[in-house]
């Protein structure tokens, strides 16, 4: 697909802000004080796709699709079964990140007479390091909504569709909430660039980029690296999945263990 689309071009996006009852509503994640979490982490999936967002605004389907390639077992699903699966559920082209995580609790992925679906979903708070870096560490990756107007035009770094090792820094506050992404990393700027090069990725660090804490992100079949304070201007809602798949085959169900019980 990647050959029919010009990734230089602004790609769609389509996330819809979650209602203020949905967040209010929502359970909290609670860091797990059983679960003792590194300084530094990093899931990568075991392959990766666009899942249809190079031409359609299903991110936040396309996002579900990378973290249950990235999260135990690590399955990943053709670009048609994903498409196929959003067609069918009405969220093509716009969807808000509580009604498709729902959706995917109900029924999910299709893969041959297994099911994959989603397990309970909680809100993070992304703007407590802590809490956040349990959330991606013992239950990740983390579902995020933000505003990526900038995605691929942000000065001090920005996006390459399908190209991962892009990093960002000073990205711009009050982009509207348009696009879901992942958060599969967390660790200092020289943490993550080594992890990323574990993958046979060079990060093209951009200059000036923060030494400090910054984040793995999965966007348009790549993943870089945003430093902290991008990501909390970026950012608008932060949820996980306890656990990130849930195989149903027949009558029966098993839950997969999260990314950090998997190790």
């Amino acid at each position: 697909m990647a050959d029919q689309v010009d990734l230089t071009k602004p790609l769609p996006r389509g996330a819809i802000p979650a209602t203020r009852a949905e967040l209010a509503a929502a359970m909290p994640h609670v860091p797990d004080r059983g679960i003792a979490v590194p300084p530094s982490f990093l899931k990568w999936p075991v392959q990766m796709a666009d899942w249809g967002n190079y031409s359609n605004g299903d991110c936040v389907t396309a996002e579900e699709a990378f973290a249950k390639a990235t999260a135990a077992p690590q399955t990943f699903f053709p670009d048609a079964t994903v498409i196929a699966w959003a067609q069918a559920h009405g969220v093509l082209n716009g969807a808000s990140l509580p009604a498709v995580m729902s959706a995917m609790q109900a029924n999910g992925f299709p893969l041959g007479k297994e099911t994959f679906d989603d397990g309970p979903h909680k809100s993070v708070d992304w703007t407590n390091a802590a809490t956040l870096q349990s959330a991606i560490y013992s239950y990740g990756p983390v579902k995020i909504g933000v505003g990526a107007e900038a995605f691929q035009s942000n000065p001090n770094g920005h996006v390459t569709p399908g190209t991962s090792g892009w990093a960002m820094f000073n990205y711009p506050k009050n982009q509207p909430e348009d696009h879901c992404v992942s958060i599969c990393g967390y660790g200092s700027l020289a943490a993550l660039v080594g992890l990323f090069r574990e993958h046979n990725v060079n990060v093209n660090v951009p200059n000036g980029m923060p030494t400090g804490l910054c984040y793995a992100i999965f966007t348009w079949n790549s993943i870089g690296i945003v430093c902290e304070q991008s990501l909390l201007n970026m950012t608008y809602e932060a949820w996980i999945r306890n656990p990130v798949s849930v195989v149903r085959a027949g009558a029966g169900e098993r839950e997969a263990k999260s990314p950090a019980m998997a190790k």
